[in-house]
């Protein structure tokens, strides 16, 4: 199957992305007049999938690569903020290993060490995972104080978690000059053009976080010409629905959705995979019994996708059909691999989804893989983020 010709980046960074509502106005690190010498805060997303101190998945890394190369073209001083894994004691030390393979730098384990003060122009330096401090989280002044004397501007290159009310995504940029990202601002353009898609148009949801990505199923209904619901989401309008979900995963909320079961626009699963003890089978949905759980979607769905995927001249595809975690990807992979063979525009991302188009080896297929999961979902749904308001308050 050939190859999908990829969307270009900007061509001016000091673009207006045109969106229902809003318009994002950013300034972009090729903006920046005179970067020579410059201590330069980058935080960037390296929270990567990590195994016995192996990178399992580093196509987060390759994405922020221009940006880097941009900066040491330009002779700043390169000081990597970021953050790994939901523990304290998560390292870096891994993905700073990974980089140095092609990429010179130094690891620093503290933010009061030295070497970060000296590096030279050019060179980069990579701090400790910044969550080992509580001031990050809790976008303390004091952190971000502490922070902000390390640098002479700052650079949000991590899209992914700009959803977060942290110190170095929303702290930093009320002190210094700051700019996005290259991949940064790709992600915007590229996610703007989800409000206004052409048609037909097909939202495909999956995974979990049901309160979370309500919102944006009742937004989508009013854009998209179809609005598929699939993995756990899908129990909870099977649910209303009255049908047995046996012991499946499911909201501790009743969220009153007959109104949207009513939508014509909105599909859900017309098959399901169950599971009991060691057993799987497929099942309609109102056939499952108490001691069954729902893991996946069955082939009758992915045929129901096919044809409506057929037509489509835009599709928009965040979060798995089944628990792709516990190895339930059946239904997933196949829908990629509708997907990357149509004509349609696609748009895809969220964790668990990325990872099974690598596994398939198809990213190159998709017209944009973006790098958030929960952030792609807020962007879509607020068409903006804490993050990016940060950067455009800055703005003089």
């Amino acid at each position: 199957m050939p190859t999908r010709k990829k969307i270009k980046p900007f061509q001016n960074s000091h673009d207006y992305f045109e969106i229902s509502y809003k318009i994002v106005i950013m300034k972009n690190i090729k903006d920046a007049k005179n970067l020579r010498g410059k201590r330069v805060l980058l935080r960037l997303d390296l929270n990567v999938p990590v195994e016995k101190g192996t990178v399992m998945n580093d196509f987060k890394i390759k994405k922020i690569i221009p940006t880097l190369e941009f900066l040491q073209k330009k002779k700043a001083k390169i000081i990597i903020l970021s953050h790994v894994g939901r523990e304290k004691t998560d390292s870096l030390k891994p993905v700073f290993n990974y980089f140095k393979k092609t990429v010179k730098m130094e690891f620093v384990e503290d933010i009061s060490d030295k070497r970060i003060l000296n590096v030279g122009e050019g060179e980069i330096v990579m701090l400790e995972n910044l969550r080992k401090y509580d001031g990050e989280t809790k976008n303390s002044i004091a952190f971000v104080k502490k922070l902000v004397s390390l640098g002479d501007i700052f650079v949000n290159e991590a899209f992914a978690v700009s959803h977060r009310k942290h110190a170095s995504i929303v702290g930093i940029p009320k002190y210094l000059p700051s700019y996005s990202g290259i991949l940064f601002e790709e992600e915007i353009k590229n996610l703007s053009q989800c409000f206004k898609p052409q048609h037909p148009a097909v939202f495909i949801l999956g995974g979990n976080k049901f309160r979370t990505k309500l919102p944006l199923i009742k937004k989508n209904l009013k854009v998209y010409d179809t609005v598929f619901i699939g993995g756990a989401l899908a129990n909870d309008f099977f649910r209303e629905k009255g049908f047995n979900i046996g012991s499946s995963v499911v909201s501790n909320e009743d969220f009153k959705l007959d109104s949207l079961l009513k939508n014509k626009k909105l599909i859900l699963p017309v098959d399901v995979v169950v599971k009991k003890s060691n057993t799987t089978a497929v099942k309609y949905p109102d056939e499952v019994f108490d001691d069954e759980m729902i893991f996946d979607a069955g082939p009758e769905t992915v045929l129901q996708l096919k044809e409506i995927i057929k037509d489509a001249k835009f599709v928009l595809f965040n979060g798995p059909l089944g628990n792709y975690q516990k190895g339930f990807n059946r239904a997933t992979s196949d829908l990629i691999r509708i997907i990357s063979g149509s004509k349609a525009k696609v748009i895809a991302g969220g964790g668990d989804t990325v990872a099974n188009i690598f596994d398939l080896d198809f990213e190159d297929r998709f017209d944009f893989i973006s790098t958030g999961g929960g952030a792609m979902v807020e962007f879509l749904t607020g068409e903006t983020l804490s993050g990016v308001e940060a950067l455009n308050t800055n703005i003089k």
